[in-house]
């Protein structure tokens, strides 16, 4: 009888651990979930008259001027001071944007670095620079850095207790092949930001951006439209 009440404690502990970390969590990152397959998902840069978007509120009034509902918009990764994609940017298949390969300062360019693409078979997939090739099947692709997560390894750049602490944004390919995306809602170092990745189970994962990203998350009261950015991720269907 003395056992069962032990382990019965021994549980109830486990379990206030586990919604406690769990509670933490939703504390410090706003977390949203895309099946490519069933959603749409695509990135945004310049509106069909070739004016850039900059805010997600011109994105939603835009979405909105063609009966679309947006779901969710995030910042896309980083750009330069003409607000045009640092690196490479594919968008409905044309390359807008070459890979960017050089060695400079950064975190842009904290090797390794990587790319975010959806194939026209919609499929996502996170590479590295290095390992990234355009096989011309490539509908949506955005370049950053750096890596968070790389084959199931935090990068080894990163320190565990840095007082490198910013707001970050990043995206990440889950165990199903569904996307993350992923906002941390208080400051937090490199480390714990991919940490957090990793315990979602993505063998890969991005650094997009890190105090000027938003994000716009209605379903989830997480309601930020201002920003000047370069290129967007964003969820929309039909209204």
């Amino acid at each position: 009888m003395r056992l069962k009440i032990v382990l019965f404690v021994f549980i109830i502990g486990l379990a206030a651990v586990f919604v406690s970390a769990e509670q933490y969590s939703d504390d410090l990152f706003l977390t949203y979930k895309v099946d490519v397959k069933k959603q749409h998902l695509r990135l945004f840069w310049k509106d069909n008259k070739g004016k850039r978007f900059e805010s997600i509120e011109n994105l939603k009034l835009w979405t909105a001027s063609k009966n679309l509902k947006l779901d969710f918009a995030m910042n896309a990764g980083m750009y330069k001071a003409d607000h045009s994609p640092q690196g490479l940017y594919i968008e409905k298949q044309k390359v807008l944007s070459p890979l960017d390969t050089l060695k400079a300062d950064g975190n842009f360019y904290l090797k390794p670095n990587g790319v975010f693409f959806i194939t026209t078979k919609k499929t996502a997939v996170i590479c590295t620079t290095e390992n990234f090739r355009n096989n011309k099947e490539i509908e949506f692709a955005t370049q950053s850095g750096p890596m968070l997560v790389i084959d199931g390894q935090i990068h080894q750049a990163f320190k565990e207790g840095s007082k490198n602490l910013n707001i970050r944004n990043g995206v990440g390919i889950l165990p199903n092949g569904n996307v993350v995306f992923v906002l941390s809602k208080k400051e937090v170092n490199f480390y714990d930001f991919a940490n957090y990745f990793k315990t979602l189970g993505c063998k890969n994962a991005l650094y997009l951006d890190g105090f000027v990203s938003r994000a716009y998350l209605p379903s989830q009261n997480w309601i930020q439209t201002d920003g000047n950015f370069g290129a967007l991720f964003a969820v929309t269907r039909n209204n």
